[in-house]
């Protein structure tokens, strides 16, 4: 029994290990990083096939070996998605919305803090609306939000991948290259 415990404990454990493999070579390749996605993926596979192996190699008459398998699966998910976010590898595009009589501030703020701002002024429902466009490194998004949202609380943005930039002002130094 103990052994048998041990088989579906190896399945689920191999599992979230393949799963969360898997997000980090997506990661990667979203990156542009294809070598370390290579070697990744490579990894990823072996573990996939050898559990896969297991699961299904004397049929798929033990169901438990299967619920093993599927709770690798989400679990994997999760724990590739908690890596990923504690990664914070990349960059994220902000469009900023500020308040009109918050432009100034928040244009301010994030440039005495180093990132680097650009405006536009667009048309919106109301008229003239300036659009802030913001690049920063990820682990550095959760920091321009709250000094954002000091000055305007209501702020509205929207925040997307940024998959490849050149040049651009960060906090740390003067200037990207």
């Amino acid at each position: 029994m103990e052994e048998l415990i041990l088989g579906y404990l190896l399945i689920f454990v191999a599992r979230t290990a393949d799963m969360s493999l898997g997000t980090i070579r997506i990661l990667m390749l979203t990156r542009n990083k294809k070598l370390i996605a290579s070697a990744v993926g490579f990894v990823e596979i072996i573990i996939f096939i050898m559990v896969l192996n297991i699961v299904i190699g004397n049929g798929l008459d033990d169901p438990w070996k299967i619920i093993a398998y599927a709770g690798g699966f989400a679990t994997g998910n999760y724990v590739g998605a908690t890596i990923e976010n504690y990664m914070a590898m990349g960059y994220l595009s902000l469009q900023v919305f500020p308040k009109r009589d918050k432009v100034g501030a928040v244009i301010n703020c994030l440039r005495n803090e180093n990132f680097g701002v650009t405006s536009v002024v667009g048309a919106g429902r109301c008229g003239p609306r300036t659009i802030l466009y913001v690049i920063v490194e990820r682990r550095s998004a959760n920091k321009v939000i709250k000094l954002m949202e000091d000055i305007d609380p209501k702020v509205f943005y929207n925040i997307s991948d940024a998959c490849s930039i050149h040049g651009g002002v960060f906090p740390g130094s003067r200037k990207r290259k």
